[in-house]
């Protein structure tokens, strides 16, 4: 009786299970899952060529910025004959170069003027309720950052490249009250007034 029930289900005493026969297969990968801790966004992507004897390369740069929302933000470059891959390898370049900004609420704690090569981009702090008010990669910079309320204004080169290099310069100026008082050996009350 016992033979002719695992005759039906495809199995005899004698072999091991099948996988099948076990169920679903789990990936370990599953089960580690973990939600990534930076976000990421493309912010440019250029074709450049290479002229050799033989005739042309094309490969992909790709610029990327990561942040975690949280004062963490970096800013990094790949190239690659694919896509996806320059990609990647701008994600590894960013999380070498993270900077840690210092916050005030939601915005910045004083105003900065950022410069990287030709291009000036000038940070001013905002109220509760202005929003992100920059252009494109700047903008991608201050999100990832978790700057909520902010203002900016950038002068010289459009460039996406300078103009993100420069808002993280603008970002590595910044400094909290309690970062200034400390370096100058007073109170934060005494230097807020």
């Amino acid at each position: 009786m016992e033979n002719m029930q695992n005759m039906q289900h495809g199995r005899d005493n004698n072999r091991p299970p099948r996988r099948d026969d076990r169920g679903p297969r789990r990936d370990r990968r599953d089960r580690f899952e973990e939600p990534p801790e930076f976000k990421e966004k493309l912010v440019a992507v250029n074709r450049v060529t290479k002229v050799v004897k033989g005739g042309r390369n094309f490969r992909f740069s790709a610029l990327v910025v990561i942040g975690d929302e949280k004062g963490r933000v970096g800013c990094g470059m790949g190239k690659a004959t694919e896509i996806p891959e320059a990609i990647r390898k701008a994600v590894e370049a960013a999380k070498k170069k993270l900077i840690t900004v210092p916050l005030k609420d939601s915005t910045i704690p004083h105003e900065a003027i950022g410069r990287f090569g030709t291009g000036k981009v000038v940070l001013l702090p905002a109220p509760e309720g202005t929003g992100v008010i920059a252009g494109g990669p700047a903008r991608a910079v201050l999100e990832l950052c978790g700057i909520r309320n902010i203002r900016t204004k950038s002068y010289g080169t459009n460039n996406p490249i300078n103009m993100v290099k420069a808002t993280l310069e603008g970002l590595k100026l910044l400094r909290s009250a309690e970062q200034v008082a400390k370096l100058r050996g007073k109170t934060v009350e005494e230097i807020l007034g």
